[in-house]
């Protein structure tokens, strides 16, 4: 049916996120054997290194002992605590939704001294107050919906120690066309959230002022590490990222 001059079109319709264990159970299987999607890489994260190199430098190695325990939220195959334990024999504990990751990361640490659990993000940390020294927070909690995300903030502030370490990593707004592409053709349930269309769960993309409104209640941001804006030709061909270096207050 043909559309009549003057008329507007009918307002596009909303996907339903979906639930991404199954995805990301998926993607570890193929990884572990060639061939996923996504690149599921078994080396630290080069951002963390940095941010590890950095902390030890600005405090002459006051951080990240072998009596430090480190929680990483969104743990993946566990790839960024074993490196910490591996470089600073420090302890700690990861948390993802996939299965798969989960025992990927349960074999690779075997004689390390780290925990994981296939815990969602949603769910209150099951560790006692002040616990830990540093946690991870790398391109994880972005799946959560405001009220999740503002949660899980509280409880990661619960569980540092006075003067602990948040390293943060996620999507950046700015400059970002692919994020824009996909706020514009794939919204998802609030602003600033997207339906991702490969695998159907809802992201969301920070802006800088958003970061420090969430974080400066809870933290002194130190640093904040935008990627480049990954242009060729002219056109956007990467997403954009910033790492934030945040202690609590």
């Amino acid at each position: 049916m043909r559309r009549q001059k003057g008329t507007q079109p009918p307002p596009r319709r909303k996907r339903r996120p979906k639930k991404n264990y199954g995805f990301w159970n998926k993607e570890y299987k193929k990884g572990a054997r060639g061939g996923a999607h996504l690149t599921l890489s078994t080396a630290p994260s080069e951002d963390l290194v940095k941010f590890t190199r950095w902390l030890s430098r600005e405090y002459n190695g006051s951080y990240l002992s072998p009596s430090d325990s480190i929680l990483d939220v969104g743990c993946g195959n566990g790839r960024n605590l074993i490196y910490l334990a591996k470089e600073f024999k420090t302890r700690g504990m990861g948390l993802d939704i996939s299965k798969e990751a989960i025992a990927q990361a349960q074999k690779a640490a075997a004689i390390l001294p780290l925990k994981f659990e296939v815990r969602s993000l949603a769910e209150p940390l099951s560790l006692p107050d002040a616990s830990q020294a540093l946690v991870l927070d790398m391109m994880a909690s972005h799946f959560l919906q405001a009220e999740g995300r503002a949660k899980l903030l509280q409880e990661i502030a619960r569980v540092l120690v006075p003067g602990g370490w948040l390293f943060f990593k996620t999507f950046l707004l700015e400059e970002d066309e692919h994020a824009r592409k996909f706020l514009r053709d794939h919204p998802g349930s609030e602003p600033g959230s997207y339906i991702h269309p490969t695998f159907g769960g809802e992201e969301h993309v920070f802006t800088v002022e958003e970061i420090e409104k969430e974080l400066t209640p809870h933290f002194f941001i130190h640093r904040m590490i935008k990627s480049h804006a990954h242009r060729k030709d002219g056109r956007a061909f990467k997403r954009r990222s910033i790492s934030v270096y945040a202690q609590k207050q």
